[in-house]
């Protein structure tokens, strides 16, 4: 069963860059809520407090905390979206939607491969069709991972949907035919086609054998003439 984690937030009065930069600074990352039914609410949540809840796994359930607004008091939640800043990767916003624990949703999951492949061992390569997959179920029951076992697989083996064991009361929307992931063979290292006005260098050999093969239609052989030349002295 999927944990459920507490997380205090703080409705935000204020919004725009400039206090959102300043909240950054003092280590609180901007946030908001938003969910069927509801007008969003921009929040305001403490950086470590946030970052212990991102490390606790994927789609775990969050119990938000909300002080400062006397219409809601807390919200079941999903975190949706995490916008990291690209120079500092530090957090820079983060989006909650609202769940309701009685309600299936669906959400994609990461697969997790366990074991080594023979097909590796033979040179071969995984070739990963997908690397999450999408499913259906109670917020309750989503896993934080699929494990698929990938010991016995050959070059050329795959596995698809119907293959997966998903715990009870999951169900994959993908077609159960579609592939997840495969073991190819190892590709041939191609040789480039030279371009055009590039010179090819010949091998060694072959420049040796034209040479004397040049030489011996040169020159005659030793202590004779050629045949036109003996014809006129007789």
């Amino acid at each position: 069963m999927q944990k459920t984690i507490k997380l205090k937030a703080i409705k935000r009065e204020q919004t725009g860059k400039q206090y959102a930069k300043k909240l950054r600074l003092a280590k609180t990352i901007p946030a908001i809520v938003y969910g069927q039914g509801m007008s969003p609410i921009p929040l305001e949540v403490n950086g470590k407090e946030l970052e212990t809840v991102l490390r606790s796994g994927e789609n775990v359930i969050v119990n938000l905390q909300i002080e400062g607004d006397p219409n809601v008091k807390e919200k079941t939640v999903l975190v949706s979206e995490v916008q990291v800043n690209p120079v500092n990767d530090h957090i820079s916003h983060v989006d909650f939607h609202t769940i309701s624990l009685t309600e299936k949703l669906r959400v994609k999951v990461p697969i997790h491969e366990k074991g080594e492949a023979a097909g590796l061992k033979e040179g071969g390569v995984i070739d990963h069709v997908h690397r999450e997959i999408e499913v259906e179920c109670l917020p309750t029951d989503i896993p934080s991972r699929i494990d698929v076992n990938i010991d016995t697989l050959k070059i050329g083996d795959a596995i698809y949907v119907k293959d997966i064991v998903l715990p009870a009361g999951v169900k994959c929307t993908l077609d159960p035919e579609e592939k997840i992931l495969s073991i190819l063979a190892p590709m041939a290292e191609e040789v480039a086609a030279p371009t055009e006005g590039e010179v090819v260098a010949e091998p060694e050999l072959i420049k040796k054998e034209r040479k004397e093969k040049e030489g011996e239609e040169k020159a005659p052989a030793a202590g004779g003439a050629p045949k036109a030349e003996k014809e006129e002295k007789k």
